[in-house]
């Protein structure tokens, strides 16, 4: 959050505020923006109670900054009492290519789409900075900036802009981009116009519930966190279960099924933000490769992605478990050289992969291995492994 201010606030007559509103929006676009919409600061009483209740019920998992500041993220009011319009932006990633085609390469693995670029955040603040900075230039007030790093609920403000609507799979679509759109906010304290919200045009429509890897989605559109791939890959620090790790597939960071399978997408377009455009590193890298990344190397080929976030020990764990999906007998030597791993998190997910590809290779490194772990999670995995 930045806060911007100006000590000349002009009078909120009509035509003022449809002026200045229209002059918002083309200032938007000249930036790059891709759409715009503007919110009123006060939360639906539905907003209100999904949000309490999914927190009451866990559902946020190891996501723990979901519940803290949790009045701030219901209403922008408490986050900044004088909000009177917040300014909602959104910026298209659409892929060139459908995501779903990385998953007929089991020996690469797949990134989701909006982290194969660089890193949104830098190229959303960047250009939300301007626009405010601009906008206290022209009209005075003050203004503060949110693109994903504080209490804000982006989704369902944006659903208010009339951007688009929360769809199924709980991630917004838009008529315009698909389910293709970075999201970005300005709170600021001069009146602006606001927008007609989107309606939700679902229909009967549930393919992103069907095509669910982990079946995460129910039939009402509700999303069980703990079992979403993103948020295994992305989100949770622990040792994944091995009743998802199968379904994971060569998903190494993010999942894009749910998204990709989106009807709307059809009236999406490729991004034209070139800091958008995959870079080759992040386009199907080969396991091999990754697995031999150590702290060093995975710092650097990751300086600027947000894959940096989670850590090299969660992201050779989430490489592991793709290994392990292979069936790629050249990856037998790459995993195996992971049993010794520093980390108990890779450790344990190397035993799982190997005997996936090679129960027998396992079965030997067990009698090598199993009697000098110490980590009762690896441990567990060694009693996995057993003669059939």
């Amino acid at each position: 959050m930045q806060t911007l201010t100006s000590k000349n606030p002009q009078k909120d007559n009509e035509l003022l505020v449809q002026k200045r509103t229209a002059d918002i929006k083309n200032k938007a676009f000249e930036l790059g923006f891709s759409i715009i919409g503007f919110a009123s600061p006060y939360p639906t009483l539905k907003q209100s109670s999904e949000m309490r209740k999914f927190i009451a019920e866990g559902m946020q998992g190891d996501m723990d900054w979901l519940a803290k500041r949790l009045e701030a993220r219901i209403s922008p009011k408490v986050l900044w009492p004088e909000t009177r319009t917040i300014i909602s932006l959104g910026l298209n990633y659409g892929p060139k290519d459908n995501p779903l085609q990385g998953l007929s390469f089991p020996s690469r693995g797949v990134i989701s789409v909006y982290a194969r670029g660089g890193d949104y955040h830098d190229v959303i603040k960047s250009k939300t900075k301007h626009l405010a900075k601009w906008l206290i230039s022209q009209y005075g007030g003050d203004a503060k900036i949110f693109v994903d790093t504080a209490p804000v609920m982006e989704k369902p403000i944006a659903q208010k802009a009339g951007i688009g609507w929360q769809g199924k799979h709980t991630n917004l679509v838009s008529r315009e981009f698909g389910s293709w759109l970075f999201l970005g906010e300005i709170f600021t304290n001069l009146k602006l116009e606001i927008s007609r919200p989107s309606k939700d045009r679902c229909g009967k429509c549930i393919k992103c519930i069907n095509i669910c890897p982990t079946d995460a989605i129910d039939n009402f559109g509700k999303i069980n966190t703990k079992k979403c791939i993103s948020y295994l890959t992305i989100e949770y620090k622990g040792h994944i279960s091995s009743k998802y790790r199968k379904a994971m597939g060569n998903r190494i960071y993010g999942c894009d099924d749910c998204l990709a399978v989106c009807p709307w997408n059809k009236f999406g377009s490729q991004t034209n933000e070139s800091r958008f455009i995959p870079k080759p590193e992040m386009s199907l890298p080969r396991i091999t490769e990754l697995l031999a990344l150590d702290d060093t190397t995975f710092r650097s080929r990751f300086s600027k992605s947000p894959i940096k976030r989670i850590g090299r020990d969660r992201f050779i764990r989430n490489v592991l478990i793709a290994a392990g999906n292979s069936n790629d007998q050249s990856l037998v030597i790459p995993v195996y050289s992971k049993l010794r791993d520093r980390s108990s998190l890779v450790r344990a997910m190397a035993v799982w992969a190997l005997g996936c590809l090679s129960l027998n290779k396992a079965l030997d490194a067990k009698k090598k291995f199993f009697s000098e772990e110490m980590d009762q999670d690896v441990i567990r995995e060694w009693k996995s492994i057993k003669n059939l």
